[in-house]
């Protein structure tokens, strides 16, 4: 029987999964619940960064340094590449929020009655299917080799995943088109999007000076979105594709 629960834009499943309505911009504020926590459907937006942005005058580390990282001919520091203008102009309010680090992702989470995801946690939600009625052509219970699916396409990712993405960042870069919006990209396992490849996501790990990241990105092919590739990166790396997602203990 599925159960639904009014939290607040949230998406909820025991034993199955509702989903009700929403414009984009609500759906990015939506989360799945699973056995022990609940996680974001997308990855955190420039709209929702500027809220938190504006509630506690936050200054990233990108801003405070003059720009956020890119890897090109090695790596660089671009001049106003900031968390809402990603690529030196301003970004749409949903696409993903980037250039943040570690701690600023979850002070984000914090602020916002959440926190990171850990590993394990990210890994279940990202390549089994736990919903009891999927869609097709996800099975229940199966385990994926991307979070997309048996295959990478319709994932956002370098070369091999099939995907023509809807806007194009390629005259700033030197490699690939940029991340996509979110909630644009095809829809995987337990109804996530972009848990493969898009912007790469910080987890909570064990180590302390640096953290996880998870799923790829639109620089690289779909070897990274597989369950045994996790990236350590420092975690006050604030890079033009890494950003991140909220989860929440259930109790």
């Amino acid at each position: 029987m599925i159960k639904t629960f009014h939290f607040p834009l949230a998406i909820i499943f025991s034993l199955g999964i509702y989903i009700f309505g929403a414009s984009q911009e609500l759906r990015s504020r939506e989360m799945v619940e699973f056995s022990s926590f609940f996680i974001d459907k997308t990855e955190v937006t420039i709209a929702q960064f500027a809220r938190f942005k504006a509630d506690t005058n936050i200054v990233t580390k990108a801003e405070k340094k003059g720009g956020g990282l890119v890897y090109q001919n090695g790596w660089e520091r671009k001049k106003g590449w900031f968390w809402n203008s990603p690529y030196g102009e301003e970004g749409s309010l949903d696409e993903p929020a980037v250039h943040v680090t570690y701690d600023e992702a979850s002070q984000y989470c914090k602020w916002a009655g959440k926190r990171l995801p850990t590993d394990a946690e990210w890994i279940s939600a990202a390549y089994t299917e736990q919903r009891n009625s999927p869609s097709v052509p996800f099975q229940a219970g199966r385990t994926y080799t991307f979070p997309v699916g048996d295959k990478p396409n319709g994932a956002n990712c370098l070369s091999d995943c099939g995907y023509s993405p809807t806007i194009d960042f390629s005259k700033y870069l030197t490699r690939g088109y940029g991340h996509e919006r979110v909630a644009v990209t095809k829809a995987g396992v337990n109804g996530l999007y972009d848990m493969g490849a898009n912007v790469w996501e910080w987890v909570d790990t064990k180590s302390t000076a640096s953290k996880g990241t998870r799923g790829g990105s639109w620089w690289y092919g779909k070897e990274q979105m597989k369950v045994n590739y996790v990236a350590s990166k420092p975690r006050g790396m604030s890079a033009v594709y890494i950003g991140f997602r909220c989860a929440k203990d259930k109790n």
